[in-house]
């Protein structure tokens, strides 16, 4: 047999024992992250690993706004916080007394961009840029690159935020404590302009109750849903709920330019109404809650 050819079965080889080994590992990992089905699919990021979440919780939000300042972002795409909950027993909290546990892929609250009306031009005073960077806004606005997005996402970890699914059932009270921050998408804002931050993030306190806004804002009222039970009350779901909150204050924006710049900071604060105290800022969250018991999520993913 030729040198050549000796070669070329021997790479054939090599390659069919790769090929043969990347088939197992996935048929591994197919049976080892196999997840919930059925009636509890919801809940395939669950940390179920994690012996402290005993119940698995998902949220989709598909209506409402968000209020900073002057401007009004409405949600009209899906927007999804999900994890396990830590149920706190005996312990005093300030506000809510349980914990949220990270989604098992990181993605506890998603990433969802909103469109801000108006776009670039009602984000930013162009009149408060050095000529330079009016020159790069200008540009932009002839090119219609003018499309802003809004992305609410978590300024701390997942521990941070604060849940109490009685409250949420009973309308008394804050159902959920969500620390956030804004994040203003497009090109001539960069890649990191922030509204908020993990030291001075927006505290959103939701409820289905009333609010007790300062002023100038006035109370709002959110809604509970209509709750179903299934599986033994091991599932619940609630559609139709509506978590609210107007009492939060909202910092100046930072980070704001391609190079970011103080100067793109302030033209943006100034355009919109930013820092804005307590009593200026609204957010709506329309929507539907899945809770379950962590146990019968883990059985479910057994059965799968």
């Amino acid at each position: 047999m030729r040198p050549s050819r000796r070669r070329a079965i021997a790479v054939t080889g090599a390659v069919s024992g790769v090929v043969v080994i990347v088939a197992l590992a996935v048929v591994v990992l197919v049976v080892t992250d196999n997840r919930p089905s059925g009636t509890y699919a919801q809940f395939g990021q669950c940390p179920l690993s994690d012996r402290a979440a005993s119940l698995c919780l998902s949220t989709e939000t598909v209506g409402g706004k968000l209020t900073v300042g002057t401007v009004t972002v409405p949600i009209v795409r899906a927007l999804g916080l999900q994890g396990g909950v830590d149920v706190i027993e005996n312990r005093e909290r300030e506000v809510v007394k349980d914990e949220l546990i990270a989604a098992r892929n990181g993605a506890t609250l998603s990433r969802t961009p909103q469109a801000i009306p108006g776009g670039l031009a009602d984000t930013v005073d162009a009149e408060l840029l050095p000529a330079p960077l009016r020159r790069a806004f200008d540009g932009l606005i002839a090119g219609a690159s003018t499309r802003v997005t809004a992305t609410i996402e978590l300024a701390r970890p997942a521990s941070s935020v604060g849940i109490d699914i009685q409250n949420l059932i009973e309308a008394a009270g804050i159902a959920l404590v969500l620390p956030a921050k804004v994040r203003l998408s497009n090109p001539f804002l960069g890649a990191d302009c922030y509204i908020g931050s993990a030291e001075h993030p927006l505290w959103l306190r939701l409820t289905t109750g009333e609010t007790r806004p300062p002023k100038p804002n006035t109370p709002i009222r959110g809604r509970v849903g209509k709750a179903t039970f299934s599986d033994e009350y091991n599932l619940t779901v609630i559609r139709g709920s509506s978590l609210v909150d107007n009492s939060f204050a909202v910092p100046g924006a930072t980070g704001c330019g391609a190079i970011p710049s103080r100067a793109v900071d302030r033209a943006v604060n100034a355009k919109l109404g930013l820092p804005a105290p307590a009593g200026h800022n609204t957010v709506i969250l329309d929507g539907t809650l899945w809770d379950a018991n962590a146990p019968a999520v883990r059985a479910a993913k057994a059965d799968s």
